[in-house]
């Protein structure tokens, strides 16, 4: 059976090639929308895609629709229902990568958030790997500086926010980067264009605090639970100069698209022995274990699709 990709749109489910929004809608032209990207993981033992960590990603939007005025009366169980309905029907035997948005739908011209029309919609599509997992990433520092909270608030996932994302990404890539990691304004380090960022120190983890900008990641969260339930190993969180990248032990990006990535370069300078480290091998395959649903633990973040295969 060829998969054919669904999507949630205007209250129906119908063949994502069908779903269209207009040319003057608010949050095409302002950035008016806020969304979030959940990883579906196939199991090909199982015969099954499992949604990872669904409520928390939903949790999450609900908190973003707050900072944007959106109104989002749905209940937990009809966005997991749409969600995994959508997954279903479109019957990918893959990964892949499901997007909520909920979003200012009038067409209108005006800058504001106020006395708009809101909607949701959910779209699913195959979706590989973001970044090479085994070979790692090689990163540069951006010349960007990741948005103020003041500015954007950078603890909702506000789709506008991404431009800044755009910038530091391509920046990398067209000097022959991987990946661009950002600092915020202060010149402590943040985040990557999409991803959490986690260093090795004395056998302990490090990550920036959600004081320097970071989108406060779900994928962060998973890493940093496996770190101290499964390999007893601790997380601080604090402040992460630039020059601390270079002299770290380990480096790695943690992400819903990125997964655990190790960065194995940073400014032309090799991080540890320039390969993955063993801290960041261990985790990876756990995490890999966790959300493709082959660890009975954890099985509570993994919503699965398929309802035959669950029957």
């Amino acid at each position: 059976m060829v998969a054919t990709p669904y999507a949630y749109f205007k209250k129906q489910f119908l063949p994502l090639s069908e779903a269209k929004i207009g040319i003057m809608t608010h949050a095409f032209l302002y950035g008016t929308a806020v969304f979030e990207g959940i990883r579906g993981n196939w199991n090909d033992d199982d015969g099954q895609v499992y949604l990872f960590r669904m409520a928390e990603h939903y949790v999450r939007l609900r908190k973003s629709c707050r900072v944007l005025r959106i109104e989002f009366p749905y209940p937990d169980e009809e966005l997991h229902s749409i969600t995994t309905k959508v997954v279903e029907m479109s019957g990918f035997r893959e990964d892949v990568y499901v997007r909520p948005i909920a979003y200012k739908s009038s067409e209108i011209i005006g800058v504001r958030l106020h006395d708009l029309e809101d909607d949701f919609l959910v779209f699913v599509t195959p979706f590989g790997p973001y970044l090479d997992i085994e070979k790692g990433a090689r990163c540069c520092t951006s010349s960007w500086r990741r948005v103020e909270d003041t500015g954007i608030p950078a603890r909702a996932k506000i789709n506008g926010i991404y431009v800044n994302s755009a910038l530091a990404k391509t920046e990398a890539n067209l000097n022959g980067f991987d990946e661009a990691i950002m600092l915020d304004e202060r010149g402590h380090v943040s985040e990557g264009s999409g991803e959490n960022i986690f260093i090795v120190e004395d056998g302990k983890l490090v990550t920036p605090p959600p004081s320097s900008n970071i989108l406060v990641g779900i994928t962060r969260d998973t890493v940093i639970t496996l770190a101290r339930q499964e390999l007893g190993l601790e997380t601080i969180e604090r402040d992460i100069d630039r020059s601390e990248l270079y002299t770290a032990e380990e480096c790695f990006m943690t992400g819903t698209a990125a997964h655990v990535t190790p960065v194995v370069e940073l400014d032309h300078r090799p991080i540890g022995e320039g390969k993955m480290g063993p801290i960041t091998a261990r985790l990876q395959r756990l995490y890999f274990e966790v959300i493709r649903g082959n660890n009975s633990k954890y099985a509570h973040w993994c919503a699965p699709c398929y309802s035959k295969v669950k029957a």
